[in-house]
Protein backbone atom coordinates (compact mmCIF):
# COMPACT_ATOMS: atom_id res chain seq x y z
CA UNK A 1 0.00 0.00 0.00
CA UNK A 2 1.60 3.22 -1.10
CA UNK A 3 0.28 5.74 1.14
CA UNK A 4 3.13 8.49 0.50
CA UNK A 5 3.48 8.34 -2.69
CA UNK A 6 4.91 11.74 -4.63
CA UNK A 7 2.51 14.53 -5.70
CA UNK A 8 2.86 17.89 -6.73
CA UNK A 9 2.08 20.91 -4.04
CA UNK A 10 -0.46 22.80 -4.35
CA UNK A 11 -1.35 26.45 -3.89
CA UNK A 12 -1.65 27.24 -0.89
CA UNK A 13 -3.79 27.49 0.84
CA UNK A 14 -6.96 26.50 -1.35
CA UNK A 15 -10.17 28.30 -1.21
CA UNK A 16 -14.08 27.03 -1.72
CA UNK A 17 -16.78 29.11 -3.51
CA UNK A 18 -16.81 31.40 -0.84
CA UNK A 19 -13.26 32.33 -0.65
CA UNK A 20 -12.94 30.40 2.64
CA UNK A 21 -9.71 28.82 2.79
CA UNK A 22 -8.85 25.44 4.12
CA UNK A 23 -6.57 25.48 7.05
CA UNK A 24 -8.10 23.41 10.18
CA UNK A 25 -8.48 19.88 10.08
CA UNK A 26 -10.87 17.75 12.82
CA UNK A 27 -10.20 14.46 12.55
CA UNK A 28 -11.56 11.76 14.34
CA UNK A 29 -10.00 8.54 15.65
CA UNK A 30 -13.37 6.75 17.02
CA UNK A 31 -16.55 6.90 16.83
CA UNK A 32 -17.44 5.15 20.60
CA UNK A 33 -17.74 7.28 23.43
CA UNK A 34 -17.48 6.11 27.78
CA UNK A 35 -20.25 8.68 28.47
CA UNK A 36 -23.70 9.10 27.00
CA UNK A 37 -24.28 12.94 27.21
CA UNK A 38 -28.21 13.62 26.83
CA UNK A 39 -27.55 16.33 24.13
CA UNK A 40 -25.10 14.50 21.76
CA UNK A 41 -26.52 10.21 22.36
CA UNK A 42 -29.65 10.56 23.86
CA UNK A 43 -30.87 7.08 22.58
CA UNK A 44 -29.84 3.83 24.50
CA UNK A 45 -28.57 1.80 20.53
CA UNK A 46 -26.20 3.12 18.30
CA UNK A 47 -25.17 1.69 15.25
CA UNK A 48 -21.24 1.55 15.03
CA UNK A 49 -18.78 2.16 12.59
CA UNK A 50 -17.23 -1.35 12.07
CA UNK A 51 -13.71 -1.37 13.57
CA UNK A 52 -11.98 -3.03 10.87
CA UNK A 53 -12.97 -0.20 8.71
CA UNK A 54 -10.79 2.49 10.81
CA UNK A 55 -7.74 4.23 9.25
CA UNK A 56 -4.73 3.07 10.92
CA UNK A 57 -2.63 5.46 12.59
CA UNK A 58 -0.02 5.51 9.81
CA UNK A 59 -3.50 6.50 6.98
CA UNK A 60 -4.80 8.92 9.68
CA UNK A 61 -0.87 10.85 9.09
CA UNK A 62 -0.87 9.99 5.53
CA UNK A 63 -4.34 11.94 4.93
CA UNK A 64 -3.44 15.04 7.48
CA UNK A 65 0.06 15.35 5.38
CA UNK A 66 -1.22 14.88 2.08
CA UNK A 67 -3.59 18.24 3.41
CA UNK A 68 -0.50 20.00 4.31
CA UNK A 69 0.11 21.80 1.05
CA UNK A 70 -3.22 22.36 0.32
CA UNK A 71 -3.15 24.83 3.66
CA UNK A 72 -4.08 22.65 6.62
CA UNK A 73 -1.99 23.62 9.53
CA UNK A 74 -3.99 22.67 12.38
CA UNK A 75 -5.42 19.72 13.66
CA UNK A 76 -8.03 18.48 16.29
CA UNK A 77 -7.90 15.53 17.30
CA UNK A 78 -11.62 14.31 18.05
CA UNK A 79 -14.14 11.58 18.56
CA UNK A 80 -16.19 9.82 20.28
CA UNK A 81 -13.76 10.35 22.96
CA UNK A 82 -10.09 10.28 21.55
CA UNK A 83 -8.63 9.18 24.41
CA UNK A 84 -10.41 5.32 24.16
CA UNK A 85 -8.18 5.11 20.62
CA UNK A 86 -4.78 2.82 21.55
CA UNK A 87 -1.79 4.49 20.24
CA UNK A 88 -3.16 7.89 20.49
CA UNK A 89 0.57 9.05 21.87
CA UNK A 90 2.05 8.09 18.42
CA UNK A 91 -0.49 8.94 16.35
CA UNK A 92 0.42 12.83 18.07
CA UNK A 93 3.68 12.23 17.83
CA UNK A 94 3.21 11.59 14.12
CA UNK A 95 2.00 14.73 13.47
CA UNK A 96 3.94 16.63 15.37
CA UNK A 97 6.59 15.62 13.05
CA UNK A 98 5.18 17.23 10.13
CA UNK A 99 7.47 20.16 9.41
CA UNK A 100 4.59 22.50 8.40
CA UNK A 101 2.18 21.45 11.39
CA UNK A 102 1.59 24.74 13.68
CA UNK A 103 -1.25 22.78 16.05
CA UNK A 104 -2.16 20.16 17.21
CA UNK A 105 -5.12 19.86 19.69
CA UNK A 106 -7.36 17.39 21.36
CA UNK A 107 -10.98 17.36 22.39
CA UNK A 108 -12.20 15.00 25.29
CA UNK A 109 -14.74 14.40 27.91
CA UNK A 110 -11.56 14.00 30.55
CA UNK A 111 -12.25 10.31 31.69
CA UNK A 112 -9.56 9.10 30.80
CA UNK A 113 -7.18 11.99 31.33
CA UNK A 114 -5.66 10.73 34.45
CA UNK A 115 -4.24 7.99 32.98
CA UNK A 116 -2.73 9.58 29.70
CA UNK A 117 -2.34 13.12 30.19
CA UNK A 118 1.34 12.35 30.96
CA UNK A 119 2.01 10.81 27.80
CA UNK A 120 -0.19 13.11 25.74
CA UNK A 121 2.53 15.81 27.29
CA UNK A 122 5.56 14.00 26.11
CA UNK A 123 4.06 12.94 22.98
CA UNK A 124 3.89 16.69 21.71
CA UNK A 125 0.39 17.17 22.44
CA UNK A 126 -0.01 21.36 22.39
CA UNK A 127 -3.45 22.29 23.38
CA UNK A 128 -6.48 20.38 25.10
CA UNK A 129 -9.73 21.21 25.74
CA UNK A 130 -11.90 18.97 28.36
CA UNK A 131 -15.69 19.23 28.22
CA UNK A 132 -17.72 20.04 31.25
CA UNK A 133 -21.33 21.04 31.62
CA UNK A 134 -21.77 20.50 35.10
CA UNK A 135 -20.10 20.43 38.84
CA UNK A 136 -22.73 18.37 40.69
CA UNK A 137 -21.83 14.98 40.75
CA UNK A 138 -25.52 13.70 40.62
CA UNK A 139 -26.67 15.73 37.87
CA UNK A 140 -23.62 14.47 36.09
CA UNK A 141 -24.04 10.74 36.46
CA UNK A 142 -27.79 11.82 35.26
CA UNK A 143 -26.89 13.81 32.30
CA UNK A 144 -23.99 10.82 31.18
CA UNK A 145 -25.23 7.52 33.06
CA UNK A 146 -21.89 7.32 34.38
CA UNK A 147 -20.85 8.30 37.74
CA UNK A 148 -17.22 9.66 36.62
CA UNK A 149 -17.22 13.40 37.77
CA UNK A 150 -14.62 13.36 40.29
CA UNK A 151 -12.54 11.04 37.20
CA UNK A 152 -13.15 14.24 35.18
CA UNK A 153 -11.93 16.53 37.91
CA UNK A 154 -8.67 14.53 38.88
CA UNK A 155 -7.99 14.50 35.01
CA UNK A 156 -8.13 17.93 35.02
CA UNK A 157 -5.74 18.44 37.72
CA UNK A 158 -3.33 15.93 36.08
CA UNK A 159 -3.44 18.01 33.00
CA UNK A 160 -2.64 21.33 34.57
CA UNK A 161 0.55 19.14 36.86
CA UNK A 162 2.08 18.12 33.35
CA UNK A 163 2.16 21.41 31.79
CA UNK A 164 -0.59 21.88 29.59
CA UNK A 165 -1.49 25.74 29.14
CA UNK A 166 -3.77 26.57 28.91
CA UNK A 167 -6.52 24.00 29.66
CA UNK A 168 -9.89 24.90 27.58
CA UNK A 169 -13.15 24.21 29.59
CA UNK A 170 -16.05 23.25 26.81
CA UNK A 171 -19.92 23.87 28.62
CA UNK A 172 -22.61 23.15 26.61
CA UNK A 173 -25.69 25.26 28.15
CA UNK A 174 -29.11 24.12 28.41
CA UNK A 175 -32.06 25.97 29.53
CA UNK A 176 -33.70 23.87 32.37
CA UNK A 177 -30.70 21.02 32.72
CA UNK A 178 -27.56 23.15 33.74
CA UNK A 179 -28.01 26.81 33.03
CA UNK A 180 -28.63 27.53 36.84
CA UNK A 181 -24.96 26.72 36.82
CA UNK A 182 -23.65 29.47 34.66
CA UNK A 183 -21.62 31.54 36.82
CA UNK A 184 -20.17 28.73 38.94
CA UNK A 185 -18.77 26.98 36.00
CA UNK A 186 -17.15 29.64 35.10
CA UNK A 187 -15.91 30.77 38.81
CA UNK A 188 -14.44 27.34 39.17
CA UNK A 189 -12.85 28.21 35.77
CA UNK A 190 -11.22 31.66 36.45
CA UNK A 191 -10.16 30.09 40.01
CA UNK A 192 -8.59 26.73 38.57
CA UNK A 193 -6.87 29.08 35.69
CA UNK A 194 -9.19 27.69 32.61
CA UNK A 195 -10.26 28.97 29.70
CA UNK A 196 -14.41 28.46 30.09
CA UNK A 197 -16.07 28.35 26.20
CA UNK A 198 -20.03 28.60 26.45
CA UNK A 199 -21.06 26.45 23.31
CA UNK A 200 -24.64 27.06 22.18
CA UNK A 201 -26.70 23.91 21.94
CA UNK A 202 -26.70 23.14 18.79
CA UNK A 203 -29.24 20.52 16.51
CA UNK A 204 -26.95 18.30 14.56
CA UNK A 205 -26.25 14.78 14.60
CA UNK A 206 -27.82 13.06 18.00
CA UNK A 207 -29.56 15.68 19.02
CA UNK A 208 -33.10 14.51 19.08
CA UNK A 209 -34.65 16.47 21.84
CA UNK A 210 -32.94 19.86 20.02
CA UNK A 211 -35.49 22.58 20.83
CA UNK A 212 -35.18 26.16 20.28
CA UNK A 213 -36.02 27.39 23.62
CA UNK A 214 -33.64 25.49 25.48
CA UNK A 215 -31.40 27.24 23.53
CA UNK A 216 -29.10 30.03 26.21
CA UNK A 217 -27.92 32.37 23.52
CA UNK A 218 -24.91 34.10 23.68
CA UNK A 219 -26.57 37.97 24.51
CA UNK A 220 -28.28 36.05 27.42
CA UNK A 221 -25.15 34.60 28.72
CA UNK A 222 -22.97 37.98 28.21
CA UNK A 223 -25.98 39.28 30.27
CA UNK A 224 -25.55 36.99 32.93
CA UNK A 225 -21.76 37.18 33.06
CA UNK A 226 -22.24 41.42 33.27
CA UNK A 227 -24.29 40.88 36.20
CA UNK A 228 -21.80 38.60 38.60
CA UNK A 229 -18.49 39.46 37.01
CA UNK A 230 -18.88 42.90 35.92
CA UNK A 231 -17.95 44.44 31.79
CA UNK A 232 -16.41 41.83 29.84
CA UNK A 233 -14.03 43.23 27.21
CA UNK A 234 -13.75 41.93 23.79
CA UNK A 235 -10.72 39.72 23.42
CA UNK A 236 -9.35 40.28 19.39
CA UNK A 237 -9.97 36.87 17.71
CA UNK A 238 -9.75 35.90 14.11
CA UNK A 239 -12.62 35.64 12.09
CA UNK A 240 -12.13 31.74 11.67
CA UNK A 241 -11.76 31.19 15.24
CA UNK A 242 -15.46 29.35 16.49
CA UNK A 243 -15.41 31.16 19.76
CA UNK A 244 -15.75 34.97 20.56
CA UNK A 245 -13.17 35.74 23.94
CA UNK A 246 -13.96 37.95 26.21
CA UNK A 247 -12.12 39.71 29.05
CA UNK A 248 -12.99 39.89 32.87
CA UNK A 249 -12.28 43.02 35.00
CA UNK A 250 -10.79 40.67 37.47
CA UNK A 251 -8.72 38.93 35.05
CA UNK A 252 -8.89 35.79 33.17
CA UNK A 253 -11.01 35.39 29.63
CA UNK A 254 -13.62 33.59 28.49
CA UNK A 255 -15.25 32.50 25.07
CA UNK A 256 -18.94 32.11 23.82
CA UNK A 257 -19.26 29.72 20.37
CA UNK A 258 -22.92 30.79 19.32
CA UNK A 259 -23.13 28.52 16.53
CA UNK A 260 -26.82 28.53 17.07
CA UNK A 261 -28.09 31.90 16.96
CA UNK A 262 -25.27 33.78 15.33
CA UNK A 263 -23.58 31.34 12.82
CA UNK A 264 -20.00 31.74 11.55
CA UNK A 265 -20.12 30.13 8.33
CA UNK A 266 -18.65 32.60 6.26
CA UNK A 267 -15.16 32.47 7.73
CA UNK A 268 -15.67 28.55 8.62
CA UNK A 269 -12.17 26.96 7.49
CA UNK A 270 -12.72 23.45 9.10
CA UNK A 271 -13.14 20.30 7.34
CA UNK A 272 -13.93 16.82 9.17
CA UNK A 273 -12.94 13.16 8.53
CA UNK A 274 -14.01 10.65 10.46
CA UNK A 275 -12.40 7.49 11.71
CA UNK A 276 -13.17 5.72 9.14
CA UNK A 277 -12.00 8.09 6.31
CA UNK A 278 -14.97 10.04 5.43
CA UNK A 279 -14.91 13.64 4.83
CA UNK A 280 -17.03 16.47 5.61
CA UNK A 281 -17.35 20.23 4.73
CA UNK A 282 -19.76 21.20 7.07
CA UNK A 283 -20.94 20.05 10.19
CA UNK A 284 -24.60 19.91 8.66
CA UNK A 285 -23.13 18.08 5.54
CA UNK A 286 -24.67 14.68 4.65
CA UNK A 287 -22.72 13.56 2.03
CA UNK A 288 -18.87 12.53 3.15
CA UNK A 289 -16.46 11.46 0.38
CA UNK A 290 -14.67 8.14 1.28
CA UNK A 291 -11.21 8.79 1.19
CA UNK A 292 -10.36 5.51 2.65
CA UNK A 293 -10.20 3.26 -0.81
CA UNK A 294 -8.56 6.39 -2.03
CA UNK A 295 -6.06 6.10 0.12
CA UNK A 296 -5.56 2.06 0.23
CA UNK A 297 -5.10 2.17 -3.66
CA UNK A 298 -2.02 2.36 -5.74
CA UNK A 299 -1.30 6.39 -5.88
CA UNK A 300 -2.49 7.06 -1.94
CA UNK A 301 -2.09 10.65 -0.95
CA UNK A 302 -2.13 11.74 -4.72
CA UNK A 303 -5.56 10.32 -4.77
CA UNK A 304 -6.95 12.34 -1.71
CA UNK A 305 -5.17 15.03 -3.24
CA UNK A 306 -6.89 15.13 -6.34
CA UNK A 307 -10.80 14.45 -4.49
CA UNK A 308 -10.40 16.93 -1.63
CA UNK A 309 -8.73 19.80 -3.54
CA UNK A 310 -11.95 19.30 -5.89
CA UNK A 311 -14.39 18.84 -2.97
CA UNK A 312 -13.04 21.77 -1.27
CA UNK A 313 -13.10 24.36 -4.37
CA UNK A 314 -16.86 23.25 -4.70
CA UNK A 315 -17.75 23.62 -1.55
CA UNK A 316 -20.32 26.10 -0.53
CA UNK A 317 -21.66 25.00 2.32
CA UNK A 318 -23.51 27.45 5.18
CA UNK A 319 -25.53 25.15 7.24
CA UNK A 320 -26.08 26.63 10.37
CA UNK A 321 -26.89 29.98 8.18
CA UNK A 322 -29.44 27.39 6.43
CA UNK A 323 -30.70 26.00 9.80
CA UNK A 324 -31.07 29.61 11.44
CA UNK A 325 -33.53 30.58 8.83
CA UNK A 326 -35.95 28.33 9.09
CA UNK A 327 -39.33 28.19 11.02
CA UNK A 328 -39.82 25.13 12.02
CA UNK A 329 -36.54 24.20 13.42
CA UNK A 330 -36.35 21.35 15.52
CA UNK A 331 -34.45 18.13 15.12
CA UNK A 332 -31.86 18.15 12.08
CA UNK A 333 -32.22 14.30 11.56
CA UNK A 334 -34.53 12.09 12.99
CA UNK A 335 -33.65 8.67 14.52
CA UNK A 336 -33.98 6.17 12.08
CA UNK A 337 -32.36 8.47 9.51
CA UNK A 338 -29.46 8.23 12.19
CA UNK A 339 -29.36 4.91 12.76
CA UNK A 340 -29.40 4.13 8.65
CA UNK A 341 -26.38 6.71 8.08
CA UNK A 342 -23.94 7.00 11.32
CA UNK A 343 -21.64 9.04 9.59
CA UNK A 344 -24.44 11.85 10.14
CA UNK A 345 -23.83 11.41 13.98
CA UNK A 346 -22.09 14.08 16.12
CA UNK A 347 -20.07 11.48 18.29
CA UNK A 348 -18.63 10.03 14.71
CA UNK A 349 -17.91 13.13 12.59
CA UNK A 350 -16.18 14.86 15.02
CA UNK A 351 -18.04 18.28 16.74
Amino acid sequence: MALFCGFMSLPTPIQDLAGRALRNLRLSVTDRCNLRCHYCMPEHDYTWLPRQDRLSLEELTAITKALVPMGVRQVRLTGGEPLLRRGLDQLIAQLRAIPEMEDVALTTNGVLLVEQAEILKAAGLQRLTVSLDTLKAQRFEDSTRQDFLPRVLAGLMAASRNGFQPIKLNTVLLRGSNDDELESLLAFALESGFELRFIEYMDVGGAQNWRQDLVVSRDEILARVRKHFGEPEPVATPDYVPARRWQLPQGGTFGIVASTTAPFCGTCNRARITADGRFFTCLYGTEGMDLRNLVRQEGGARNVVQAIEGRWRDRNDRGAEERLGQDDRGAFQGVEDLKKNPHWEMHTKGG
